[in-house]
This record gives C-alpha cells, sequence and structure tokens, in this order.
C-alpha cells in the first residue's frame, strides 16, 4: 500500500483503480493537519501511478464521509494563522484532488457537511447513499466556507444551492442533493463504494488518453486549471513530434538542430 505519510488516509491501488480511504471514524473522518497533508500527498503518488485511470475517495464508517476540518485542528489558531496556513493548506490538498488527470468519484457513505461538501466538490462525480446529508453550516459558527466552498462548488453547484446552503444553512437530503446536481447517484445504504467501483469499471474501460485530456479540457471550461491544461495537452503534441526528436539528436551531437 503506497504511504501517504498517514495512517488515516489509506491508499490502495488495485489495477485500474485507486481508492482514498479517510479513516477516523471515531471523529467522523475530520480533517486535521497531517490528514490534509496527507490528502495532498495520495493525490500525487495517484499521479505518478501510469496504470491508474480512475480514483476513488470514500470515508470509513457509515455516519460520515468527512466532517470537514477538525474543529480542535483550527479553532485556537490565529486569523493570521489560520488564513494563511490551514485555508490554504486545504486549497493545495483539495486543488491537487480536483486536478488529478484521472477521473476521481466520491462515495459518500456519510454526511457530507462544511469541508465534507467541499471535498467531495473536487470529484467529477459523487455517489451518495440514501440516508446522507449534505450543506455547508460553516457560516453558523461564524467562519466561512474556506476550502473553495464558495468559488469550486459554485462552479460545479451553481450559486443559488450554495446561498442556500451557505447562507441559509440549508442541509439537503441525498435524494434533494441529486435533484440539485450535489450528487449524480443516490444508492441504498452500505452501497456506496460498490456502486463506485462499477462506475470506475465503466471509465477505465475508456480510452485512458483521451478520458485525461477531455477531463483536463472540462476543467479549464470551469477555469479549474485552464493554464496548466493547456501546457500539458501541448507538450504531449510536441513531445509526440519528430521537432523533439530530431532537437534532441542535434543537442547530443552538439550541432544546431535542422527543423
Amino acid at each position: 500500500m503506497p504511504d501517504t505519510g498517514d495512517s488515516r488516509i489509506r491508499l490502495a491501488v488495485d489495477g485500474h483503480v485507486a481508492l482514498v480511504t479517510i479513516a477516523r471514524p471515531e471523529k467522523l473522518n475530520a480533517l486535521d493537519y497531517e490528514m490534509v497533508a496527507g490528502l495532498e500527498r495520495a493525490a500525487h503518488l495517484i499521479e505518478l501511478e501510469q496504470g491508474v485511470r480512475v480514483a476513488i475517495i470514500t470515508g470509513e464508517g457509515e455516519k460520515s464521509f468527512c466532517a470537514g476540518g477538525d474543529i480542535e485542528a483550527w479553532s485556537q489558531r490565529s486569523p493570521q494563522d489560520f488564513g494563511m496556513a490551514w485555508v490554504r493548506h486545504g486549497h493545495r490538498a483539495f486543488d491537487a484532488l480536483a486536478r488529478l488527470r484521472q477521473p476521481l468519484i466520491a462515495a459518500l457513505n456519510g454526511h457530507t457537511l462544511g469541508g465534507g461538501l467541499e471535498l467531495a466538490a473536487t470529484a467529477d462525480f459523487r455517489i451518495a447513499e440514501q440516508h446522507v446529508k449534505l450543506g455547508s453550516p460553516e457560516t453558523g459558527l461564524g467562519i466561512i466556507p474556506g476550502w473553495s466552498g464558495t468559488q469550486r462548488t459554485v462552479r460545479r453547484f451553481g450559486s443559488q444551492t450554495v446561498r442556500r446552503m451557505a447562507l441559509l444553512g440549508d442541509i439537503f437530503t441525498a435524494e434533494e442533493g441529486q435533484t440539485l446536481g450535489l450528487v449524480d447517484a443516490v444508492v441504498e445504504k452500505g452501497r456506496s463504494l460498490e456502486a463506485a467501483r462499477v462506475m470506475a469499471e465503466r471509465i477505465a474501460k475508456r480510452g485512458p488518453a483521451a478520458t485525461q485530456a477531455t477531463k483536463m479540457l472540462i476543467n479549464a471550461a470551469e477555469r479549474e486549471e485552464a493554464e496548466r491544461a493547456l501546457e500539458t495537452l501541448a507538450g504531449s503534441v510536441a513531445a509526440a513530434s519528430d521537432d523533439l526528436r530530431l532537437g534532441l539528436a542535434a543537442f547530443r551531437a552538439r550541432k544546431p538542430p535542422e527543423f
């Protein structure tokens, strides 16, 4: 099993599918600083696995997919440290997941609130179990949804739905979430990971290069990573050309290239 640096963030690779499990059920899978770093590390490891075509993220237990940031981990920080360390730290990890070259599926095994919803928003698809509740309750605690809870969530779920969750405090059921576009499918309790694996196999059977390129283009359309997507795709085209072969040969021979 690849090492994420934190035993509560487990990464397993089975064939073309990588599985990330948040394993802190006694705390409703709430994230502390080290766990956030583990999520970022997991994303980087998945990127490096050439055989991985799709990834799944889920939580351990049946009560919570992820309860967001552990209040004890951030509530005692100074305002400057909260913004410059905790919020930025979470953005790095969540950006790494959202910008994976492989499609990412979130199997929502339990309640998905606050930072947990922001984590679920990094996925390309979300499968929720029937008992799941979704929302952004942060303003009720006097804090903002800080891990792209007013940015990526708006791009992916729509501004009015985010307003209802973040400004009114509305909490949605899985079925309501499917109607609103928060989740793509609703399944029976205990079946989200199974359903995610079925979806992953469908994705894995498609052309991997085309699938990854298409994901990056969709991300670019959502302003998720336009610069990196363009340079990645253009770099792939250049690397496949005779120009690179001729240029490298001339460099090694210490001669000017003749394109």
